[in-house]
């Protein structure tokens, strides 16, 4: 039987280079030179980490600023309608909510999809002719943002792009770069009411084009697109043969006199994933319900596109159980006077804002019809001694205690965007800080010119 035998040569602790010797029946093998491990730490964040940003955090967080003491706060700078207690859910959404919770029959996992009767709660309720839909057609998501991630992942891969519109929400790029999606920016025209420029999105579409995205209505404008614009949108889809993403979480919060169209309602040739939710509509954001409803009437997207969803909403298991068992409840016994009353809620003070903000000089307030936003565009040349939409909103908050969020953050400077879920004394204590301020710091044309010089 042979034997073996290894002599290591080193020095002390063994250091990192060992002279290794194999013996066997006393013969002697030089195995050379092996190179010894050190242990070491040596943990790293990973590069999908460090893809991820978020431009809102990166520039609030930047700003740094403390607002007036002599003031109080009024932030109109976050999309939550639940902070001010102002809009509270309708009693028959929590209700549904509590049952569910005392039957004690949605504690355990969920199928990472859904519950079918809760996918088919949900198809029932968006299904209508024009654009059908069976449970099979929806995935349930953990909320809004989770149905987005899901929707890109499924119809991009890393080195494809994107269209994105500008102005528009963050989280699209932030998702899209951490994924090595790169981000093409389309422009929306605020003279046109937010519509989108759509010369200037065709001219981005290119073979690496993986999906177009249309946000309506949109977070940050409040705007509502027409019938005829989206059908212009679908048309430049479908001669590109680029599949949509529509993130329609303000779906059907429009005001009284403007008509929202779902995308997919207007089109049987483009493939569609519908992106929505309960965090505005019904105000529970933190409930973390969303879906997606995929609408693929020429079966484009085939298997391969559901079965993808499929295995990518298996990362996290699903959304919460308990909110799922009330959504038959919560969609179809919400009272219609509840859906009333918010938007009644929201177009006094989108009225009271914009006729506010449009009196004051050197401020452009576009006027919004539908969602929770309004965009104010700043006549910087009035306001020569701010560089930019950032310093004019941290100089507000210093001033005035007043916090509306720079668009630099949408990637669509010199405006700022104001939430208009704040109770309406709020909204009219808000709106006369920003009157002072900005009569302390507008300058007329000769004004300007002077400061300039001076500069």
């Amino acid at each position: 039987m042979d034997s073996y035998l290894i002599q290591v040569n080193g020095h002390g602790d063994h250091g990192p280079m060992l002279d290794v010797h194999l013996k066997t029946n006393g013969n002697s093998i030089s195995l050379g030179k092996v190179k010894g491990r050190k242990p070491r730490w040596a943990v790293r964040a990973s590069e999908m980490s460090k893809k991820t940003f978020n431009p809102v955090r990166a520039i609030v967080d930047s700003m740094k600023v403390e607002p007036n003491p002599k003031k109080a706060m009024i932030s109109l700078s976050l999309g939550d309608p639940t902070v001010f207690g102002n809009l509270p859910t309708n009693d028959e959404v929590t209700r549904a909510v509590k049952e569910v919770l005392d039957s004690g029959r949605y504690n355990g996992y969920a199928p990472s999809v859904g519950y079918q009767s809760c996918r088919e709660a949900v198809a029932t309720y968006y299904n209508c002719p024009e654009a059908p839909l069976e449970a099979q057609d929806v995935i349930l998501t953990s909320g809004c943002s989770q149905a987005i991630e899901l929707a890109l992942a499924v119809l991009a891969n890393p080195g494809q792009n994107i269209l994105v519109p500008r102005p528009g929400f963050s989280l699209y790029k932030t998702l899209a770069l951490s994924m090595g999606i790169e981000v093409k920016l389309y422009n929306l025209l605020p003279e046109k009411a937010w519509e989108i420029d759509l010369k200037h999105l065709e001219s981005l579409v290119d073979e690496k084009t993986a999906c177009l995205i249309v946000n309506n209505p949109s977070n940050p404008c409040g705007s509502v697109f027409s019938k005829s614009h989206l059908q212009k949108i679908l048309a430049v889809a479908s001669r590109q043969c680029v599949p949509i993403l529509a993130d329609e979480i303000y779906g059907d919060m429009v005001f009284a006199d403007c008509k929202y169209e779902p995308i997919a309602t207007l089109s049987t040739n483009v493939p569609i994933l519908s992106c929505g939710g309960l965090a505005k509509r019904w105000l529970v954001p933190g409930w973390r319900m969303g879906w997606i409803l995929i609408h693929d009437r020429r079966d484009i997207f085939g298997n391969e596109i559901r079965d993808g969803l499929l295995r990518l909403s298996q990362r996290i298991l699903g959304p919460c159980t308990v909110v799922q068992g009330a959504l038959e409840r919560i969609l179809h016994r919400t009272p219609p006077e509840f859906y009333h009353n918010t938007l009644s809620i929201l177009k006094s003070n989108a009225d009271l804002c914009y006729a506010a903000l449009s009196a004051i000089p050197g401020l452009q307030p576009v006027r919004p019809a539908g969602a929770m936003y309004l965009m104010v565009e700043i006549e910087m040349e009035h306001f020569p001694e701010f560089e930019n939409d950032v310093e004019f909103t941290e100089r507000l908050i210093s001033e005035q205690s007043v916090f509306c969020l720079p668009a630099t953050c949408f990637e669509y400077p010199n405006f700022f965007r104001v939430v208009i879920t704040v109770p309406e004394e709020m909204i009219l204590e808000a709106c006369s800080r920003i009157q002072e301020f900005c009569e302390m710091h507008y300058q007329g044309a000769e004004g300007a010119q002077d400061l300039e010089c001076d500069k």
